[in-house]
């Protein structure tokens, strides 16, 4: 009993003449607002509120760590591409970053879009480039030098496809015409007669249907909730491959400042992330495919000879991306290298093996 007393003595003091409880030394809530340039209907977006955030904030249980978030989805904060620097200027904390639209500052990241006709699966990519990004020191360089800390949460897309007005029987159906694509997937358009236009998946639909675009490099878990079916009905699935697009990042100097707890509670909310995305993802591919083709669109799928007639007729976008990078002292032949022996040891087999020539 005398020590029950003692106990409620040490808990408590006298302010006024009133007895009061002690608060807690260790309580701390952290304001964190997260951003994004795509708007929530997209996946990548979407799992940002219903597993990341929840993942962090249970992660956090019993630390006495709170954490207050606010969303900036869509544009409310930043576009599409200008994500990297709202968290690296403070305007975030936390971001969805498109390396795919910052090539010039996540240059080596973007080591996918250069190696088209890789893989198809989405998840060993996403896979590999959040272990890759763990483990290689030029990836990891390459977000500590634009002031961000790469948290995980890999934004694999799934196997890139055609979508156009205009039927495809054969490359030559593509010359003159103005396909868009995104950054760097330009590139994949070069010796086909197509003219490749930049673009991004918030403006294909309206540029589809008012002529600037004959059609869109695209891929079905995107396509769909952008209704791009209505205006390119046309589907045909080349075989691009699946791609790596971005990930979860922290502004480096404010979670240097945190506790190793906040910290790991982070990480692990990106892992998290990365597993439930991809697993939505690979659910819905074939999903969205048919339910675009019972809603008008004409869905085809090309022999292996039209892939390999596409890839051989590319310059070596891979090698020269490469090249360039190695000019401006990156790894970029280091990087090249790694990601393919990678993917060759994971299964995959490249249509062009693009490292090796």
């Amino acid at each position: 009993m005398r020590k029950l007393i003692l106990a409620g003595i040490l808990a408590t003091s006298v302010i006024g003449g009133n007895l009061v409880s002690a608060p807690s030394a260790s309580a701390e809530n952290i304001n964190v607002t997260m951003v994004a340039g795509h708007p929530a209907v997209f996946r990548w977006v979407k799992h940002a509120s219903k597993t990341f955030i929840p993942t962090v904030n249970a992660a956090l249980e019993g630390t006495g760590v709170t954490i207050t978030w606010s969303e900036q989805w869509g544009g409310s904060l930043a576009k599409v591409g200008d994500e990297l620097e709202a968290v690296e200027e403070g305007l975030a904390e936390v971001g969805l970053v498109s390396s795919l639209f910052d090539p010039g500052k996540l240059s080596v990241q973007n080591v996918t879009y250069f190696t088209p006709f890789v893989s198809s699966n989405a998840t060993l990519v996403g896979d590999w480039m959040d272990q890759l990004q763990e483990t290689n020191s030029d990836m990891k360089a390459s977000w500590h030098e634009n002031g961000l800390e790469y948290l995980g949460g890999a934004i694999g897309i799934d196997d890139y496809l055609l979508m156009t007005k205009f039927p495809i029987n054969s490359i030559s159906d593509l010359d003159g015409k103005k396909i868009g694509a995104p950054g760097p997937a330009v590139n994949w358009l070069k010796g086909t007669g197509a003219v490749g236009v930049s673009g991004n998946l918030t403006t294909y639909y309206n540029e589809i249907k008012t002529g600037v675009y004959d059609g869109v490099i695209v891929f079905a878990s995107a396509a769909l909730p952008g209704k791009l079916h209505e205006v390119a009905p046309y589907i045909t699935k080349v075989g691009f491959g699946a791609q790596y697009a971005g990930g979860i990042a922290a502004n480096k100097d404010w979670y240097d400042s945190l506790s190793v707890e906040v910290q790991n509670a982070l990480k692990e909310g990106a892992k998290a992330d990365r597993i439930a995305y991809h697993k939505d993802l690979d659910a819905s591919v074939s999903k969205f495919l048919g339910i675009m083709q019972s809603q008008g669109a004409t869905v085809t799928e090309v022999d292996q000879a039209f892939r390999e007639e596409w890839a051989s007729g590319m310059e070596n976008v891979a090698k020269i991306w490469a090249a360039k990078l190695d000019s401006e002292g990156k790894a970029g032949s280091a990087v090249l290298r790694t990601y393919m022996d990678t993917m060759r040891a994971s299964g995959a087999t490249p249509v062009r093996n693009w490292d090796k020539e």
